[in-house]
């Protein structure tokens, strides 16, 4: 099915996938572009992960380690890689029959000088745990050109909509073990601010499931490590002056963004924290700041196939409460108008 040194190798990272796991090899099976391997990375399951995979044993190259979490399961796979390309799929998604083809002619068509690329971004779907799509996101729509300052200023972020350079995750280690929720926004950071260049694929390339089950559910842990990794990368030494005058959209937008997760699961206290929080970086005004909180969870329930009721939001006694936080915190300003 593929050469002895595959031009991409699909790191799917195990942990108690027994449900959906093989939808997600299954996806890599349909490829229309076969120079691939599989490589399934069990980080320490103690489900049945192992034996749904048996009858794939001829098609997967196999690793098993004791639970270290998600970041250290794919640097494994990283290691195990024999292809060029490094793609992600998490054990819960499934690459649309495309993907690989897709990303794969977009970097066989760049000329051969421009070896600065090593990152090729896509769209993605978002589906129900039964399978039915809900929404779809294109990030290039308002994020033109993947710069190091669109990285930072908006992160968009997603594993299995990209294809990596092996190289340029060499350069950079990898992942961050340390980082349970964010080491893919932290690789991306890394890669960026040492001059790997991305481009898009303008098209979904990818179905994201969402379940009771999905690790990035744990919306305020992963809005706390955004902060840590946002300290990290902002810490740097020799951040041009351009990119460190970004520091207060990027965390505005981190904040924002995890509210609207929040928002969407229902924890509305969790969502005025975390809007709460964002107010320090907001660059603008109390009126225009408002509208953009509530311009931003109606985009993100959009995307994401939920239904938004601002009137019904707006009403609640804890967006009450936010209202005279936020006109006190913008109260000295008011006064000098």
């Amino acid at each position: 099915m593929h050469s002895r040194n595959p031009q991409v190798s699909v790191i799917i990272p195990a942990y108690q996938g027994e449900r959906h796991i093989s939808q997600a090899i299954s996806s890599v099976l349909a490829q229309t572009f076969t120079d691939w391997e599989i490589i399934v990375v069990d980080d320490g399951s103690t489900d049945r992960t192992r034996e749904v995979l048996q009858p794939y044993w001829e098609k997967v190259r196999y690793a098993h380690q004791e639970n270290q979490g998600v970041a250290a399961a794919r640097n494994c796979g990283i290691s195990r890689s024999r292809g060029k390309w490094i793609a992600f799929l998490d054990q819960d998604d499934e690459f649309l029959p495309d993907k690989l083809a897709t990303q794969m002619a977009c970097v066989q068509n760049l000329p051969k000088h421009q070896t600065d690329v090593g990152i090729v971004h896509s769209g993605w779907q978002i589906t129900s745990d039964r399978a039915e799509v809900l929404g779809e996101v294109f990030p290039w729509q308002g994020i033109r050109e993947l710069t190091l300052a669109s990285w930072v200023r908006q992160k968009p972020v997603f594993l299995g909509a990209m294809l990596f350079d092996r190289q340029w995750l060499a350069q950079v280690g990898g992942f961050d073990t340390q980082w349970q929720q964010t080491s893919d926004v932290d690789l991306v950071l890394r890669l960026a601010a040492i001059g790997c260049r991305a481009i898009w694929v303008r098209q979904p390339t990818v179905r994201y499931r969402q379940h009771e089950g999905n690790v990035s559910r744990n919306a305020k842990a992963q809005a706390q490590e955004i902060k840590a990794v946002l300290d990290r990368f902002f810490d740097r030494p020799h951040l041009p002056p351009e990119i460190a005058a970004l520091e207060a959209a990027s965390r505005y937008q981190s904040w924002v963004w995890s509210a609207a997760r929040l928002q969407a699961m229902g924890d509305i206290r969790g969502m005025v924290e975390c809007l709460e929080k964002s107010l320090p970086h907001s660059p603008y005004g109390m009126s225009e700041t408002i509208l953009d909180w509530v311009q931003g969870l109606e985009a993100y329930g959009g995307e994401y196939g939920r239904e938004f009721d601002a009137i019904a939001l707006t009403s609640l006694p804890e967006w009450q409460q936010l209202m005279v936080t936020v006109r006190t915190v913008f109260a000295p300003s008011l006064k000098m108008i």
